[in-house]
């Protein structure tokens, strides 16, 4: 179980260039990703960089989160943050990068929820504390999950070479 605050909330469709534009392409280190992480919204931009968004928080999302590029920089922006985000949909692209980063990914095609609330994730379900209302999710497959728990792709290969004695 776990409880999340929504701290932003953002419509359908949003592009890996919202989430990280493509000006700070030439910044690629994970460690540096996240000083742009939705650097056209200068206020939250801001709240992330000071501390003011506590690690674990959640983004809700609508439909089709991260399209456009490829850009791993969009991931790796969010995942600097330790931010959890549940979308209605991700963008097949984004969500195969989250993936092999380890972001924190819930797909709840029914969420309602607005910056502010509590969110509880549980049980394959979402529940707003504060509205009362349940969501069903679409789990991920199990080995797609396990790869996220363990943090990524990298983490997760070193955990399986570990168990076999490699």
């Amino acid at each position: 179980m776990s409880n999340k605050k929504v701290v932003y909330k953002v419509a359908d469709d949003v592009s890996t260039d919202i989430i990280y534009p493509g000006r700070f392409m030439a910044t690629v280190l994970p460690a540096e990703t996240p000083a742009f992480a939705f650097a056209d919204n200068a206020d939250f931009n801001r709240r992330l960089k000071a501390g003011e968004v506590p690690r674990g928080s959640a983004l809700v999302a609508g439909k089709n989160f991260g399209c456009g590029s490829s850009r791993e920089q969009a991931v790796s922006c969010l995942k600097g943050y330790d931010l959890a985000v549940v979308a209605r949909d991700i963008s097949r692209i984004f969500l195969q990068s989250a993936i092999n980063l380890g972001l924190n990914i819930i797909i709840c095609p029914e969420i309602e929820a607005a910056e502010g609330d509590e969110l509880e994730l549980a049980d394959g379900k979402v529940f707003n504390r504060t509205s009362g209302k349940s969501f069903g999710t679409n789990p991920l497959p199990k080995a797609r999950q396990a790869i996220i728990d363990a943090g990524g792709l990298i983490p997760y290969t070193r955990k399986l070479l570990l168990a076999a004695g490699k």
